[in-house]
């Protein structure tokens, strides 16, 4: 499968992309005020330890105390001093940290929303083909290597080159290297390692200790690798960094990284990246057979849900069926990557009849995620007929990094209706009367709310003075959202009319007709933020614009005559 990497950095930003087959299957984004956390180590100081939920929180100088679960807080094997009984495993929370302690962690999730970082005692510094734990005695391989025999090569080496008491791990793109490869990565993370300790001897917590690298170097260290046909990038300065760290780590992959110059193109355009993401941020994703998929990230889970749609199939309803739920599993895959999604996936695939049809979905869902580098778990199907599979959390969703909670629904995804909104108006009108010996109110509200607390010909309104006995004027307004209510005033019948009214008699406008009167077709209709505007004799003009004078001045509407 042909794997490129596209890379647009600028001063503003910097993003990249990673396409299988033409197709885009990973997004990254890194701006100056919004770096990513995973990865940075921390010397923090122990802010509360709570025994009811094994837990600690710990402040490490973000805006938000760190979580750190008692499975993650277990000392470490070398490098800290305390005096630990060897069978930790069987301590609480309570045993292994005190408030006020001083702690060496690393973040491993992002915060998100109203969660602080999730941290861990278990340190790891990545390199370009060895991962170094420097707080325990281990050595392990990448699972990606399949060949037992380079498997066992890799292993020997990593036990010959790493330091005693500290533990590695051979990556993928380890594989075939040799031993002067590895030791040099051996070297360069043992000089972090020994950097990070001396720092953490002089400052004082909260205090960063080692902040993972850019965004350009993390995608040559972790993602260039022999797969690679090619790495593209726009920016003069990228180019050098990565050439240089390329002819550092991979000299004989230098001829795969090109400089974008043609200035007619975009590069992410050039390769349908911006139009991908558009439709990533999107419920719906629609499938070449014509089916589609909606996906809903939920905060405990997200749920996906598969649907024929267009795609009505040849003959028989079960190869329909089968055949959009076999696309769906491929481009599901593609989405969870994309679109960095963790934690619990819950997937409704169409109902099958056959056996045998169920077994091979759930195994191309399987393959295709066999190509994510996030560890995730196909878990088969529940007893509902649903899949369930898990998601490595890390870093924070595509939809997250992109956008932020709807200030007016707070993620419900859905507002009020505008006649719900009309009968809030309604009943708050009503109670602020009831408590106000004020003679008149003017409320502010969307147009089209204001058109149904005002009825035909202002039914709904006179209805609603006749209850209260007082006077009520609504003013409609583009700029209020479909749910906001404002009070504008609050006197007397003379005081409000003179700032409910946006005309008066005797004014002259030029106004845009748009759209001839209902009962009356010689006239015509203009609006000014919702307030109508009855032009006699513009019934033949609507879409242009003409000036007129008002003749007369309403609580709802105004006269006009062209002039």
């Amino acid at each position: 499968m042909k794997i490129e990497i596209v890379i647009s950095a600028s001063h503003e930003e910097t993003r990249a992309g990673v396409l299988e087959a033409g197709r885009l299957v990973e997004f990254y984004l890194e701006r100056p005020h919004n770096q990513r956390l995973v990865g940075n180590i921390y010397k923090g100081r122990v802010e509360n330890v709570l025994p009811g939920m094994q837990a600690a929180f710990v402040d490490i100088g973000l805006e938000k105390n760190a979580f750190l679960y008692v499975d993650d807080a277990y000392p470490a094997s070398n490098g800290e001093a305390e005096d630990f009984p060897e069978d930790v495993r069987n301590l609480t929370i309570k045993d292994l940290l005190k408030e006020g302690q001083e702690v060496i962690v690393q973040i491993a999730k992002e915060p998100t929303g109203t969660k602080g970082a999730r941290i861990t005692r278990n340190l790891t510094i990545p390199g370009r083909y060895l991962v170094l734990m420097p707080t325990v005695d281990y050595v392990g391989v990448s699972r990606r290597i399949t060949d037992e025999k380079e498997r066992e090569r890799l292993k020997k080496l990593a036990y010959a080159i790493k330091p005693r008491n500290l533990g590695v791990i051979v990556r993928t793109v380890a594989e075939g290297r040799g031993r002067q490869e590895l030791e040099k990565d051996m070297k360069f993370l043992l000089k972090l390692w020994s950097d990070l300790k001396q720092r953490a001897r002089t400052l004082r917590a909260p205090a960063l200790l080692h902040k993972d690298m850019g965004l350009v170097y993390r995608i040559v260290r972790d993602l260039l690798t022999d797969e690679v046909h090619a790495l593209y990038t726009d920016s003069r300065e990228a180019y050098r960094e990565i050439s240089g760290l390329v002819r550092a780590f991979s000299p004989e992959l230098q001829d795969r990284i090109h400089l974008h110059t043609d200035p007619r193109y975009d590069l992410f355009e050039k390769y349908g990246i911006n139009e991908e993401i558009e439709k990533a941020l999107k419920r719906r994703v629609w499938l070449q057979c014509g089916g589609y998929i909606v996906i809903d990230q939920l905060e405990a889970l997200t749920a996906i849900d598969v649907n024929t749609g267009k795609y009505v199939g040849s003959e028989r309803l079960e190869e329909t069926v089968f055949r959009t739920n076999m696309e769906a599993a491929e481009e599901i895959a593609r989405q969870l990557r994309l679109r960095d999604i963790g934690g619990i996936i819950i997937i409704d695939f169409i109902d099958m009849e056959e056996y045998k049809h169920r077994e091979q979905v759930v195994a191309a869902l399987e393959r295709a995620m066999a190509r994510d580098r996030t560890k995730a778990t196909v878990l088969g199907v529940t007893q509902l007929g649903l899949v369930a599979m898990t998601r490595k959390k890390g870093r924070r969703s595509l939809q997250a990094l992109l956008t932020r909670p709807c200030p007016y629904c707070e993620g419900r995804g859905r507002v009020l209706s505008e006649e719900s909104m009309s009968q809030k108006v309604r009943r708050e009108i009503k109670r602020i009367m009831r408590h106000s010996d004020a003679e008149a109110i003017l409320v502010e509200v969307h147009p089209s709310v204001a058109a149904l607390l005002i009825g035909a010909g202002g039914a709904n309104l006179r209805e609603l003075e006749r209850e209260l006995g007082k006077s009520i004027y609504i003013k409609g307004s583009e700029a209020c959202h479909l749910e906001e209510f404002n009070l504008r005033a609050l006197c007397s019948k003379q005081e409000v009319e003179a700032q409910a009214l946006p005309v008066r008699a005797g004014q002259v406008l030029e106004l845009r007709v748009e759209e001839p009167h209902v009962s009356n077709v010689w006239d015509g209709i203009a609006r000014i933020e919702g307030y109508v505007v009855d032009i006699e004799g513009a019934g033949d003009r609507v879409g242009e614009k003409v000036k007129v004078e008002i003749t007369k001045a309403f609580r709802t509407y105004a006269k006009a005559k062209i002039v």
